[in-house]
């Protein structure tokens, strides 16, 4: 059976997963190397990767669809790392129009021919100059939420999902977040010892405790409106009950069933917000997870359930 790119997979002595840092690291500016403009970037997302989930959002509530073309792979992770709709068919991937690639390690290796680190989505790719921009999802959104402002209409400039009066606030909340829950389920799926695993999904559900207390009364996490920290939160929650109960063994304790208060606000952004709705592929997700980890889920069995994927907003 052949086996997934393990390079994300990295997990010390001690059985305890622990993420590599991205390796492109740039931004778009006016000035430098790479300049904002119309039709120069494209963006390599998965379905299934909530990091990459992250910047399609972004990428639609701020009306760049038009300015930032996408490609989509197939959520089936194999050997060679993620595949395009040509290596690997499945419905919604793309085949990749602008640099022909196969899989999304041939990205990386037309960027730098030494590359040697992870294969991994987002990339936000500079077709001017061939090469990667950025491939740090919390790094693109921010790019996206200001870089091309002078290309969109109004109505989108003016929207911010990082403002100044809340960045105190946003990155404060988006440090433990990521910790404990966007990274901590993965710390709890990917440990390999039963030690790793329990301090790791212990923190997962105290977070969610928390997160369920400063949701009590309100649509979004921070200020009254609607910020990187909502965005950054859902991406990890829409794939809770669907995923991460199961296959990351975070069983402690559904979203639907456990956080009346979080599932509400996942509702409301789900049903109420195109930009979370339509971003949202619950078949690229379910396979990818249950396919993409035979080390974990050996059948590669994708289940059935949850029915409904996601509850309607009135239950």
């Amino acid at each position: 059976m052949a086996q997934a790119d393990i390079s994300i997979f990295k997990n010390a002595d001690d059985g305890h997963f622990r993420r590599a840092a991205s390796s492109y690291r740039d931004v778009i500016e006016k000035g430098g190397r790479f300049e904002p403009e119309k039709d120069r970037y494209h963006l390599y997302v998965s379905y299934a990767c909530p990091w990459a989930h992250r910047t399609l959002i972004v990428r639609r509530l701020k009306g760049l669809e038009g300015l930032i073309s996408a490609s989509v792979v197939s959520p089936r992770m194999g050997k060679d790392g993620w595949p395009f709709n040509d290596a690997d068919s499945f419905p919604g991937a793309d085949v990749d129009t602008i640099n022909h690639a196969q899989h999304v390690k041939d990205l990386y290796h037309k960027a730098s021919s030494d590359y040697s680190g992870r294969f991994t989505v987002p990339i936000l790719w500079d077709k001017k100059n061939d090469t990667i921009v950025n491939n740090e999802s919390s790094e693109i959104i921010r790019i996206f939420n200001t870089a091309f402002n002078e290309f969109i209409p109004e109505e989108y400039a003016k929207l911010t999902f990082y403002p100044e009066s809340l960045k105190k606030e946003i990155d404060e909340l988006n440090e433990w977040v990521y910790d404990t829950v966007n990274n901590g389920v993965y710390k709890s799926g990917f440990a390999t010892t039963q030690e790793a695993y329990q301090q790791n999904v212990v923190k997962v559900f105290e977070s969610l405790d928390r997160l369920e207390k400063i949701l009590e009364g309100k649509d979004f996490l921070v200020g009254g409106q609607l910020t990187e920290a909502d965005i950054r939160l859902f991406t990890t929650t829409i794939r809770f009950d669907p995923v991460y109960v199961g296959h990351f063994k975070c069983n402690i304790r559904t979203i639907r069933g456990g956080y009346p208060n979080i599932n509400r606000w996942m509702k409301n952004l789900y049903w109420n917000y195109p930009a979370f709705k339509d971003t949202t592929n619950f078949d690229h997700i379910k396979t990818h997870y249950y396919w993409s980890h035979p080390h974990i889920n050996a059948t590669r069995i994708v289940p059935v359930g949850p029915i409904p994927n996601i509850e309607p907003l009135s239950s």
